[in-house]
């Protein structure tokens, strides 16, 4: 992966510890470590023992010359894909020269180690890391495209997905952006496995009774999270005369114009910003709502969320959720069915979804006995992995009483 542990991306730390409990030893590489003052605690041992390794080093320096020595053509070429390939794209051309040295080293660590598989979450920087390592050595890789490592640019993407042993889209969606980025040739296998949630931890909570009517948006304060449209959406509520209460989970560069926004309308007695929270405590924060909202929006440069995760986490816990009609959020959320969707962008839209609900707890219910049904059969943590782990062997699979265990 690209940094860990990022608070941000609890996906891929769950999906790493249901994979471990199917009995498969992971051993974890990230290009980056990420520093953040919040860590969830269950990321904190394998903290411990993720491969974290810098830049350049006398021991990476050493890799690259005794793989120069001893594979100079596999040496060459890698180095040659990574210049020729991404020329164009600042981001992908400079990253990949910078990762490229500590690729060739931790590539000559997995062998050592007998790796059989390498799995790369986003299709950005960590596939091309499985692709040097798979050039390298040989061993097979894979890649996980979640959202806007693929719609926003695609440099590389058709080499990543030819030489993968297989390429997990997280939606249908995705998966369509790669057939036609990649042309009806394509051969590697394309496997839809959903992110997934601890069912367990996001549990249903008991009916909440009088009070507010209380929203919930969980993620960093970005602009493709579209949270400047639900503080319209709760000016407009509360205008109306509900007694609107919205509380954001997660920091991030949006807050201070969201702060600023919030007070321009009057509303620092409704909207409260909750900071980064732990897996625990988000759970906990979903118990005291009577809705969550993702309102996702797509950005100027084409950046768009593939099925954000907090929306799982809100239906598992047995939340009604309001959700954008974008990318492949309708694939969790059925407008009616398991949640209502909005237009990305539309303030009005978003707050009338939400003063439906307010008014009909019937309604409310019903939404959310469907949104708990639809995690429970489809985006499970425990299901995905067993999946993944079925692919990343392509051999017996998985007992039940592992991934139940999962």
């Amino acid at each position: 992966m690209s940094r860990f542990p990022k608070l941000s991306e609890t996906f891929v730390l769950r999906e790493l510890l249901a994979v471990e409990a199917l009995g498969v030893q992971v051993d974890v590489y990230p290009l980056v470590r990420e520093r953040e003052a919040l860590v969830h605690p269950e990321a904190e041992a394998v903290v411990r023992r993720a491969r974290y390794l810098p830049f350049l080093s006398p021991a990476i320096l050493r890799s690259n010359l005794r793989t120069l020595r001893e594979r100079p053509r596999a040496w060459i070429g890698a180095l040659w894909a990574v210049v020729r390939r991404n020329w164009g794209s600042a981001n992908h051309f400079f990253g990949g020269l910078g990762i490229f040295p500590k690729v060739v080293h931790a590539a000559r660590l997995m062998e050592a180690d007998g790796v059989d598989h390498v799995h790369c979450h986003f299709a950005t920087h960590p596939a091309l890391a499985g692709f040097l390592v798979h050039r390298l050595t040989g061993i097979p890789f894979s890649f996980t495209a979640h959202g806007s490592d693929i719609h926003v640019d695609r440099t590389m993407l058709g080499e990543k997905v030819a030489e993968a042993s297989f390429v997990v889209p997280i939606s249908e969606f995705n998966r369509r952006v790669i057939e036609d980025e990649c042309g009806t040739s394509l051969r590697t296998p394309l496997e839809v496995v959903h992110c997934g949630v601890d069912t367990s931890v996001f549990a249903p909570r008991p009916a909440r009774t009088g009070g507010s009517f209380t929203v919930m948006c969980v993620g960093s304060l970005l602009e493709v999270k579209g949270q400047t449209h639900l503080v319209e959406a709760c000016r407009l509520l509360a205008g109306s005369g509900v007694d609107v209460r919205c509380h954001f989970v997660g920091g991030g560069p949006d807050e201070g114009d969201l702060r600023r926004q919030v007070a321009a309308a009057g509303l620092e007695d409704r909207v409260h910003f909750e900071g980064g929270r732990t897996t625990d405590e988000v759970a906990a924060l979903l118990q005291r709502a009577d809705v969550l909202v993702a309102p996702s929006v797509p950005t100027a440069e084409g950046k768009r969320e593939g099925i954000p995760v907090v929306l799982m986490e809100g239906m598992s816990s047995g939340l009604p959720v309001v959700a954008s009609d974008l990318s492949g959020i309708p694939e969790l959320v059925e407008d009616g069915r398991t949640g209502l969707l909005v237009p990305p962008g539309d303030g009005a839209a978003l707050a009338a979804a939400l003063r439906r609900l307010a008014g009909d707890p019937g309604l409310a219910a019903t939404l959310a006995r469907g949104g708990r049904e639809r995690v429970l059969a489809e985006f499970d943590v425990a299901r995905s992995a067993r999946r993944l782990v079925e692919l990343f062997g392509g051999a017996a699979p998985v007992p039940d009483e592992a991934a139940a265990a999962g």
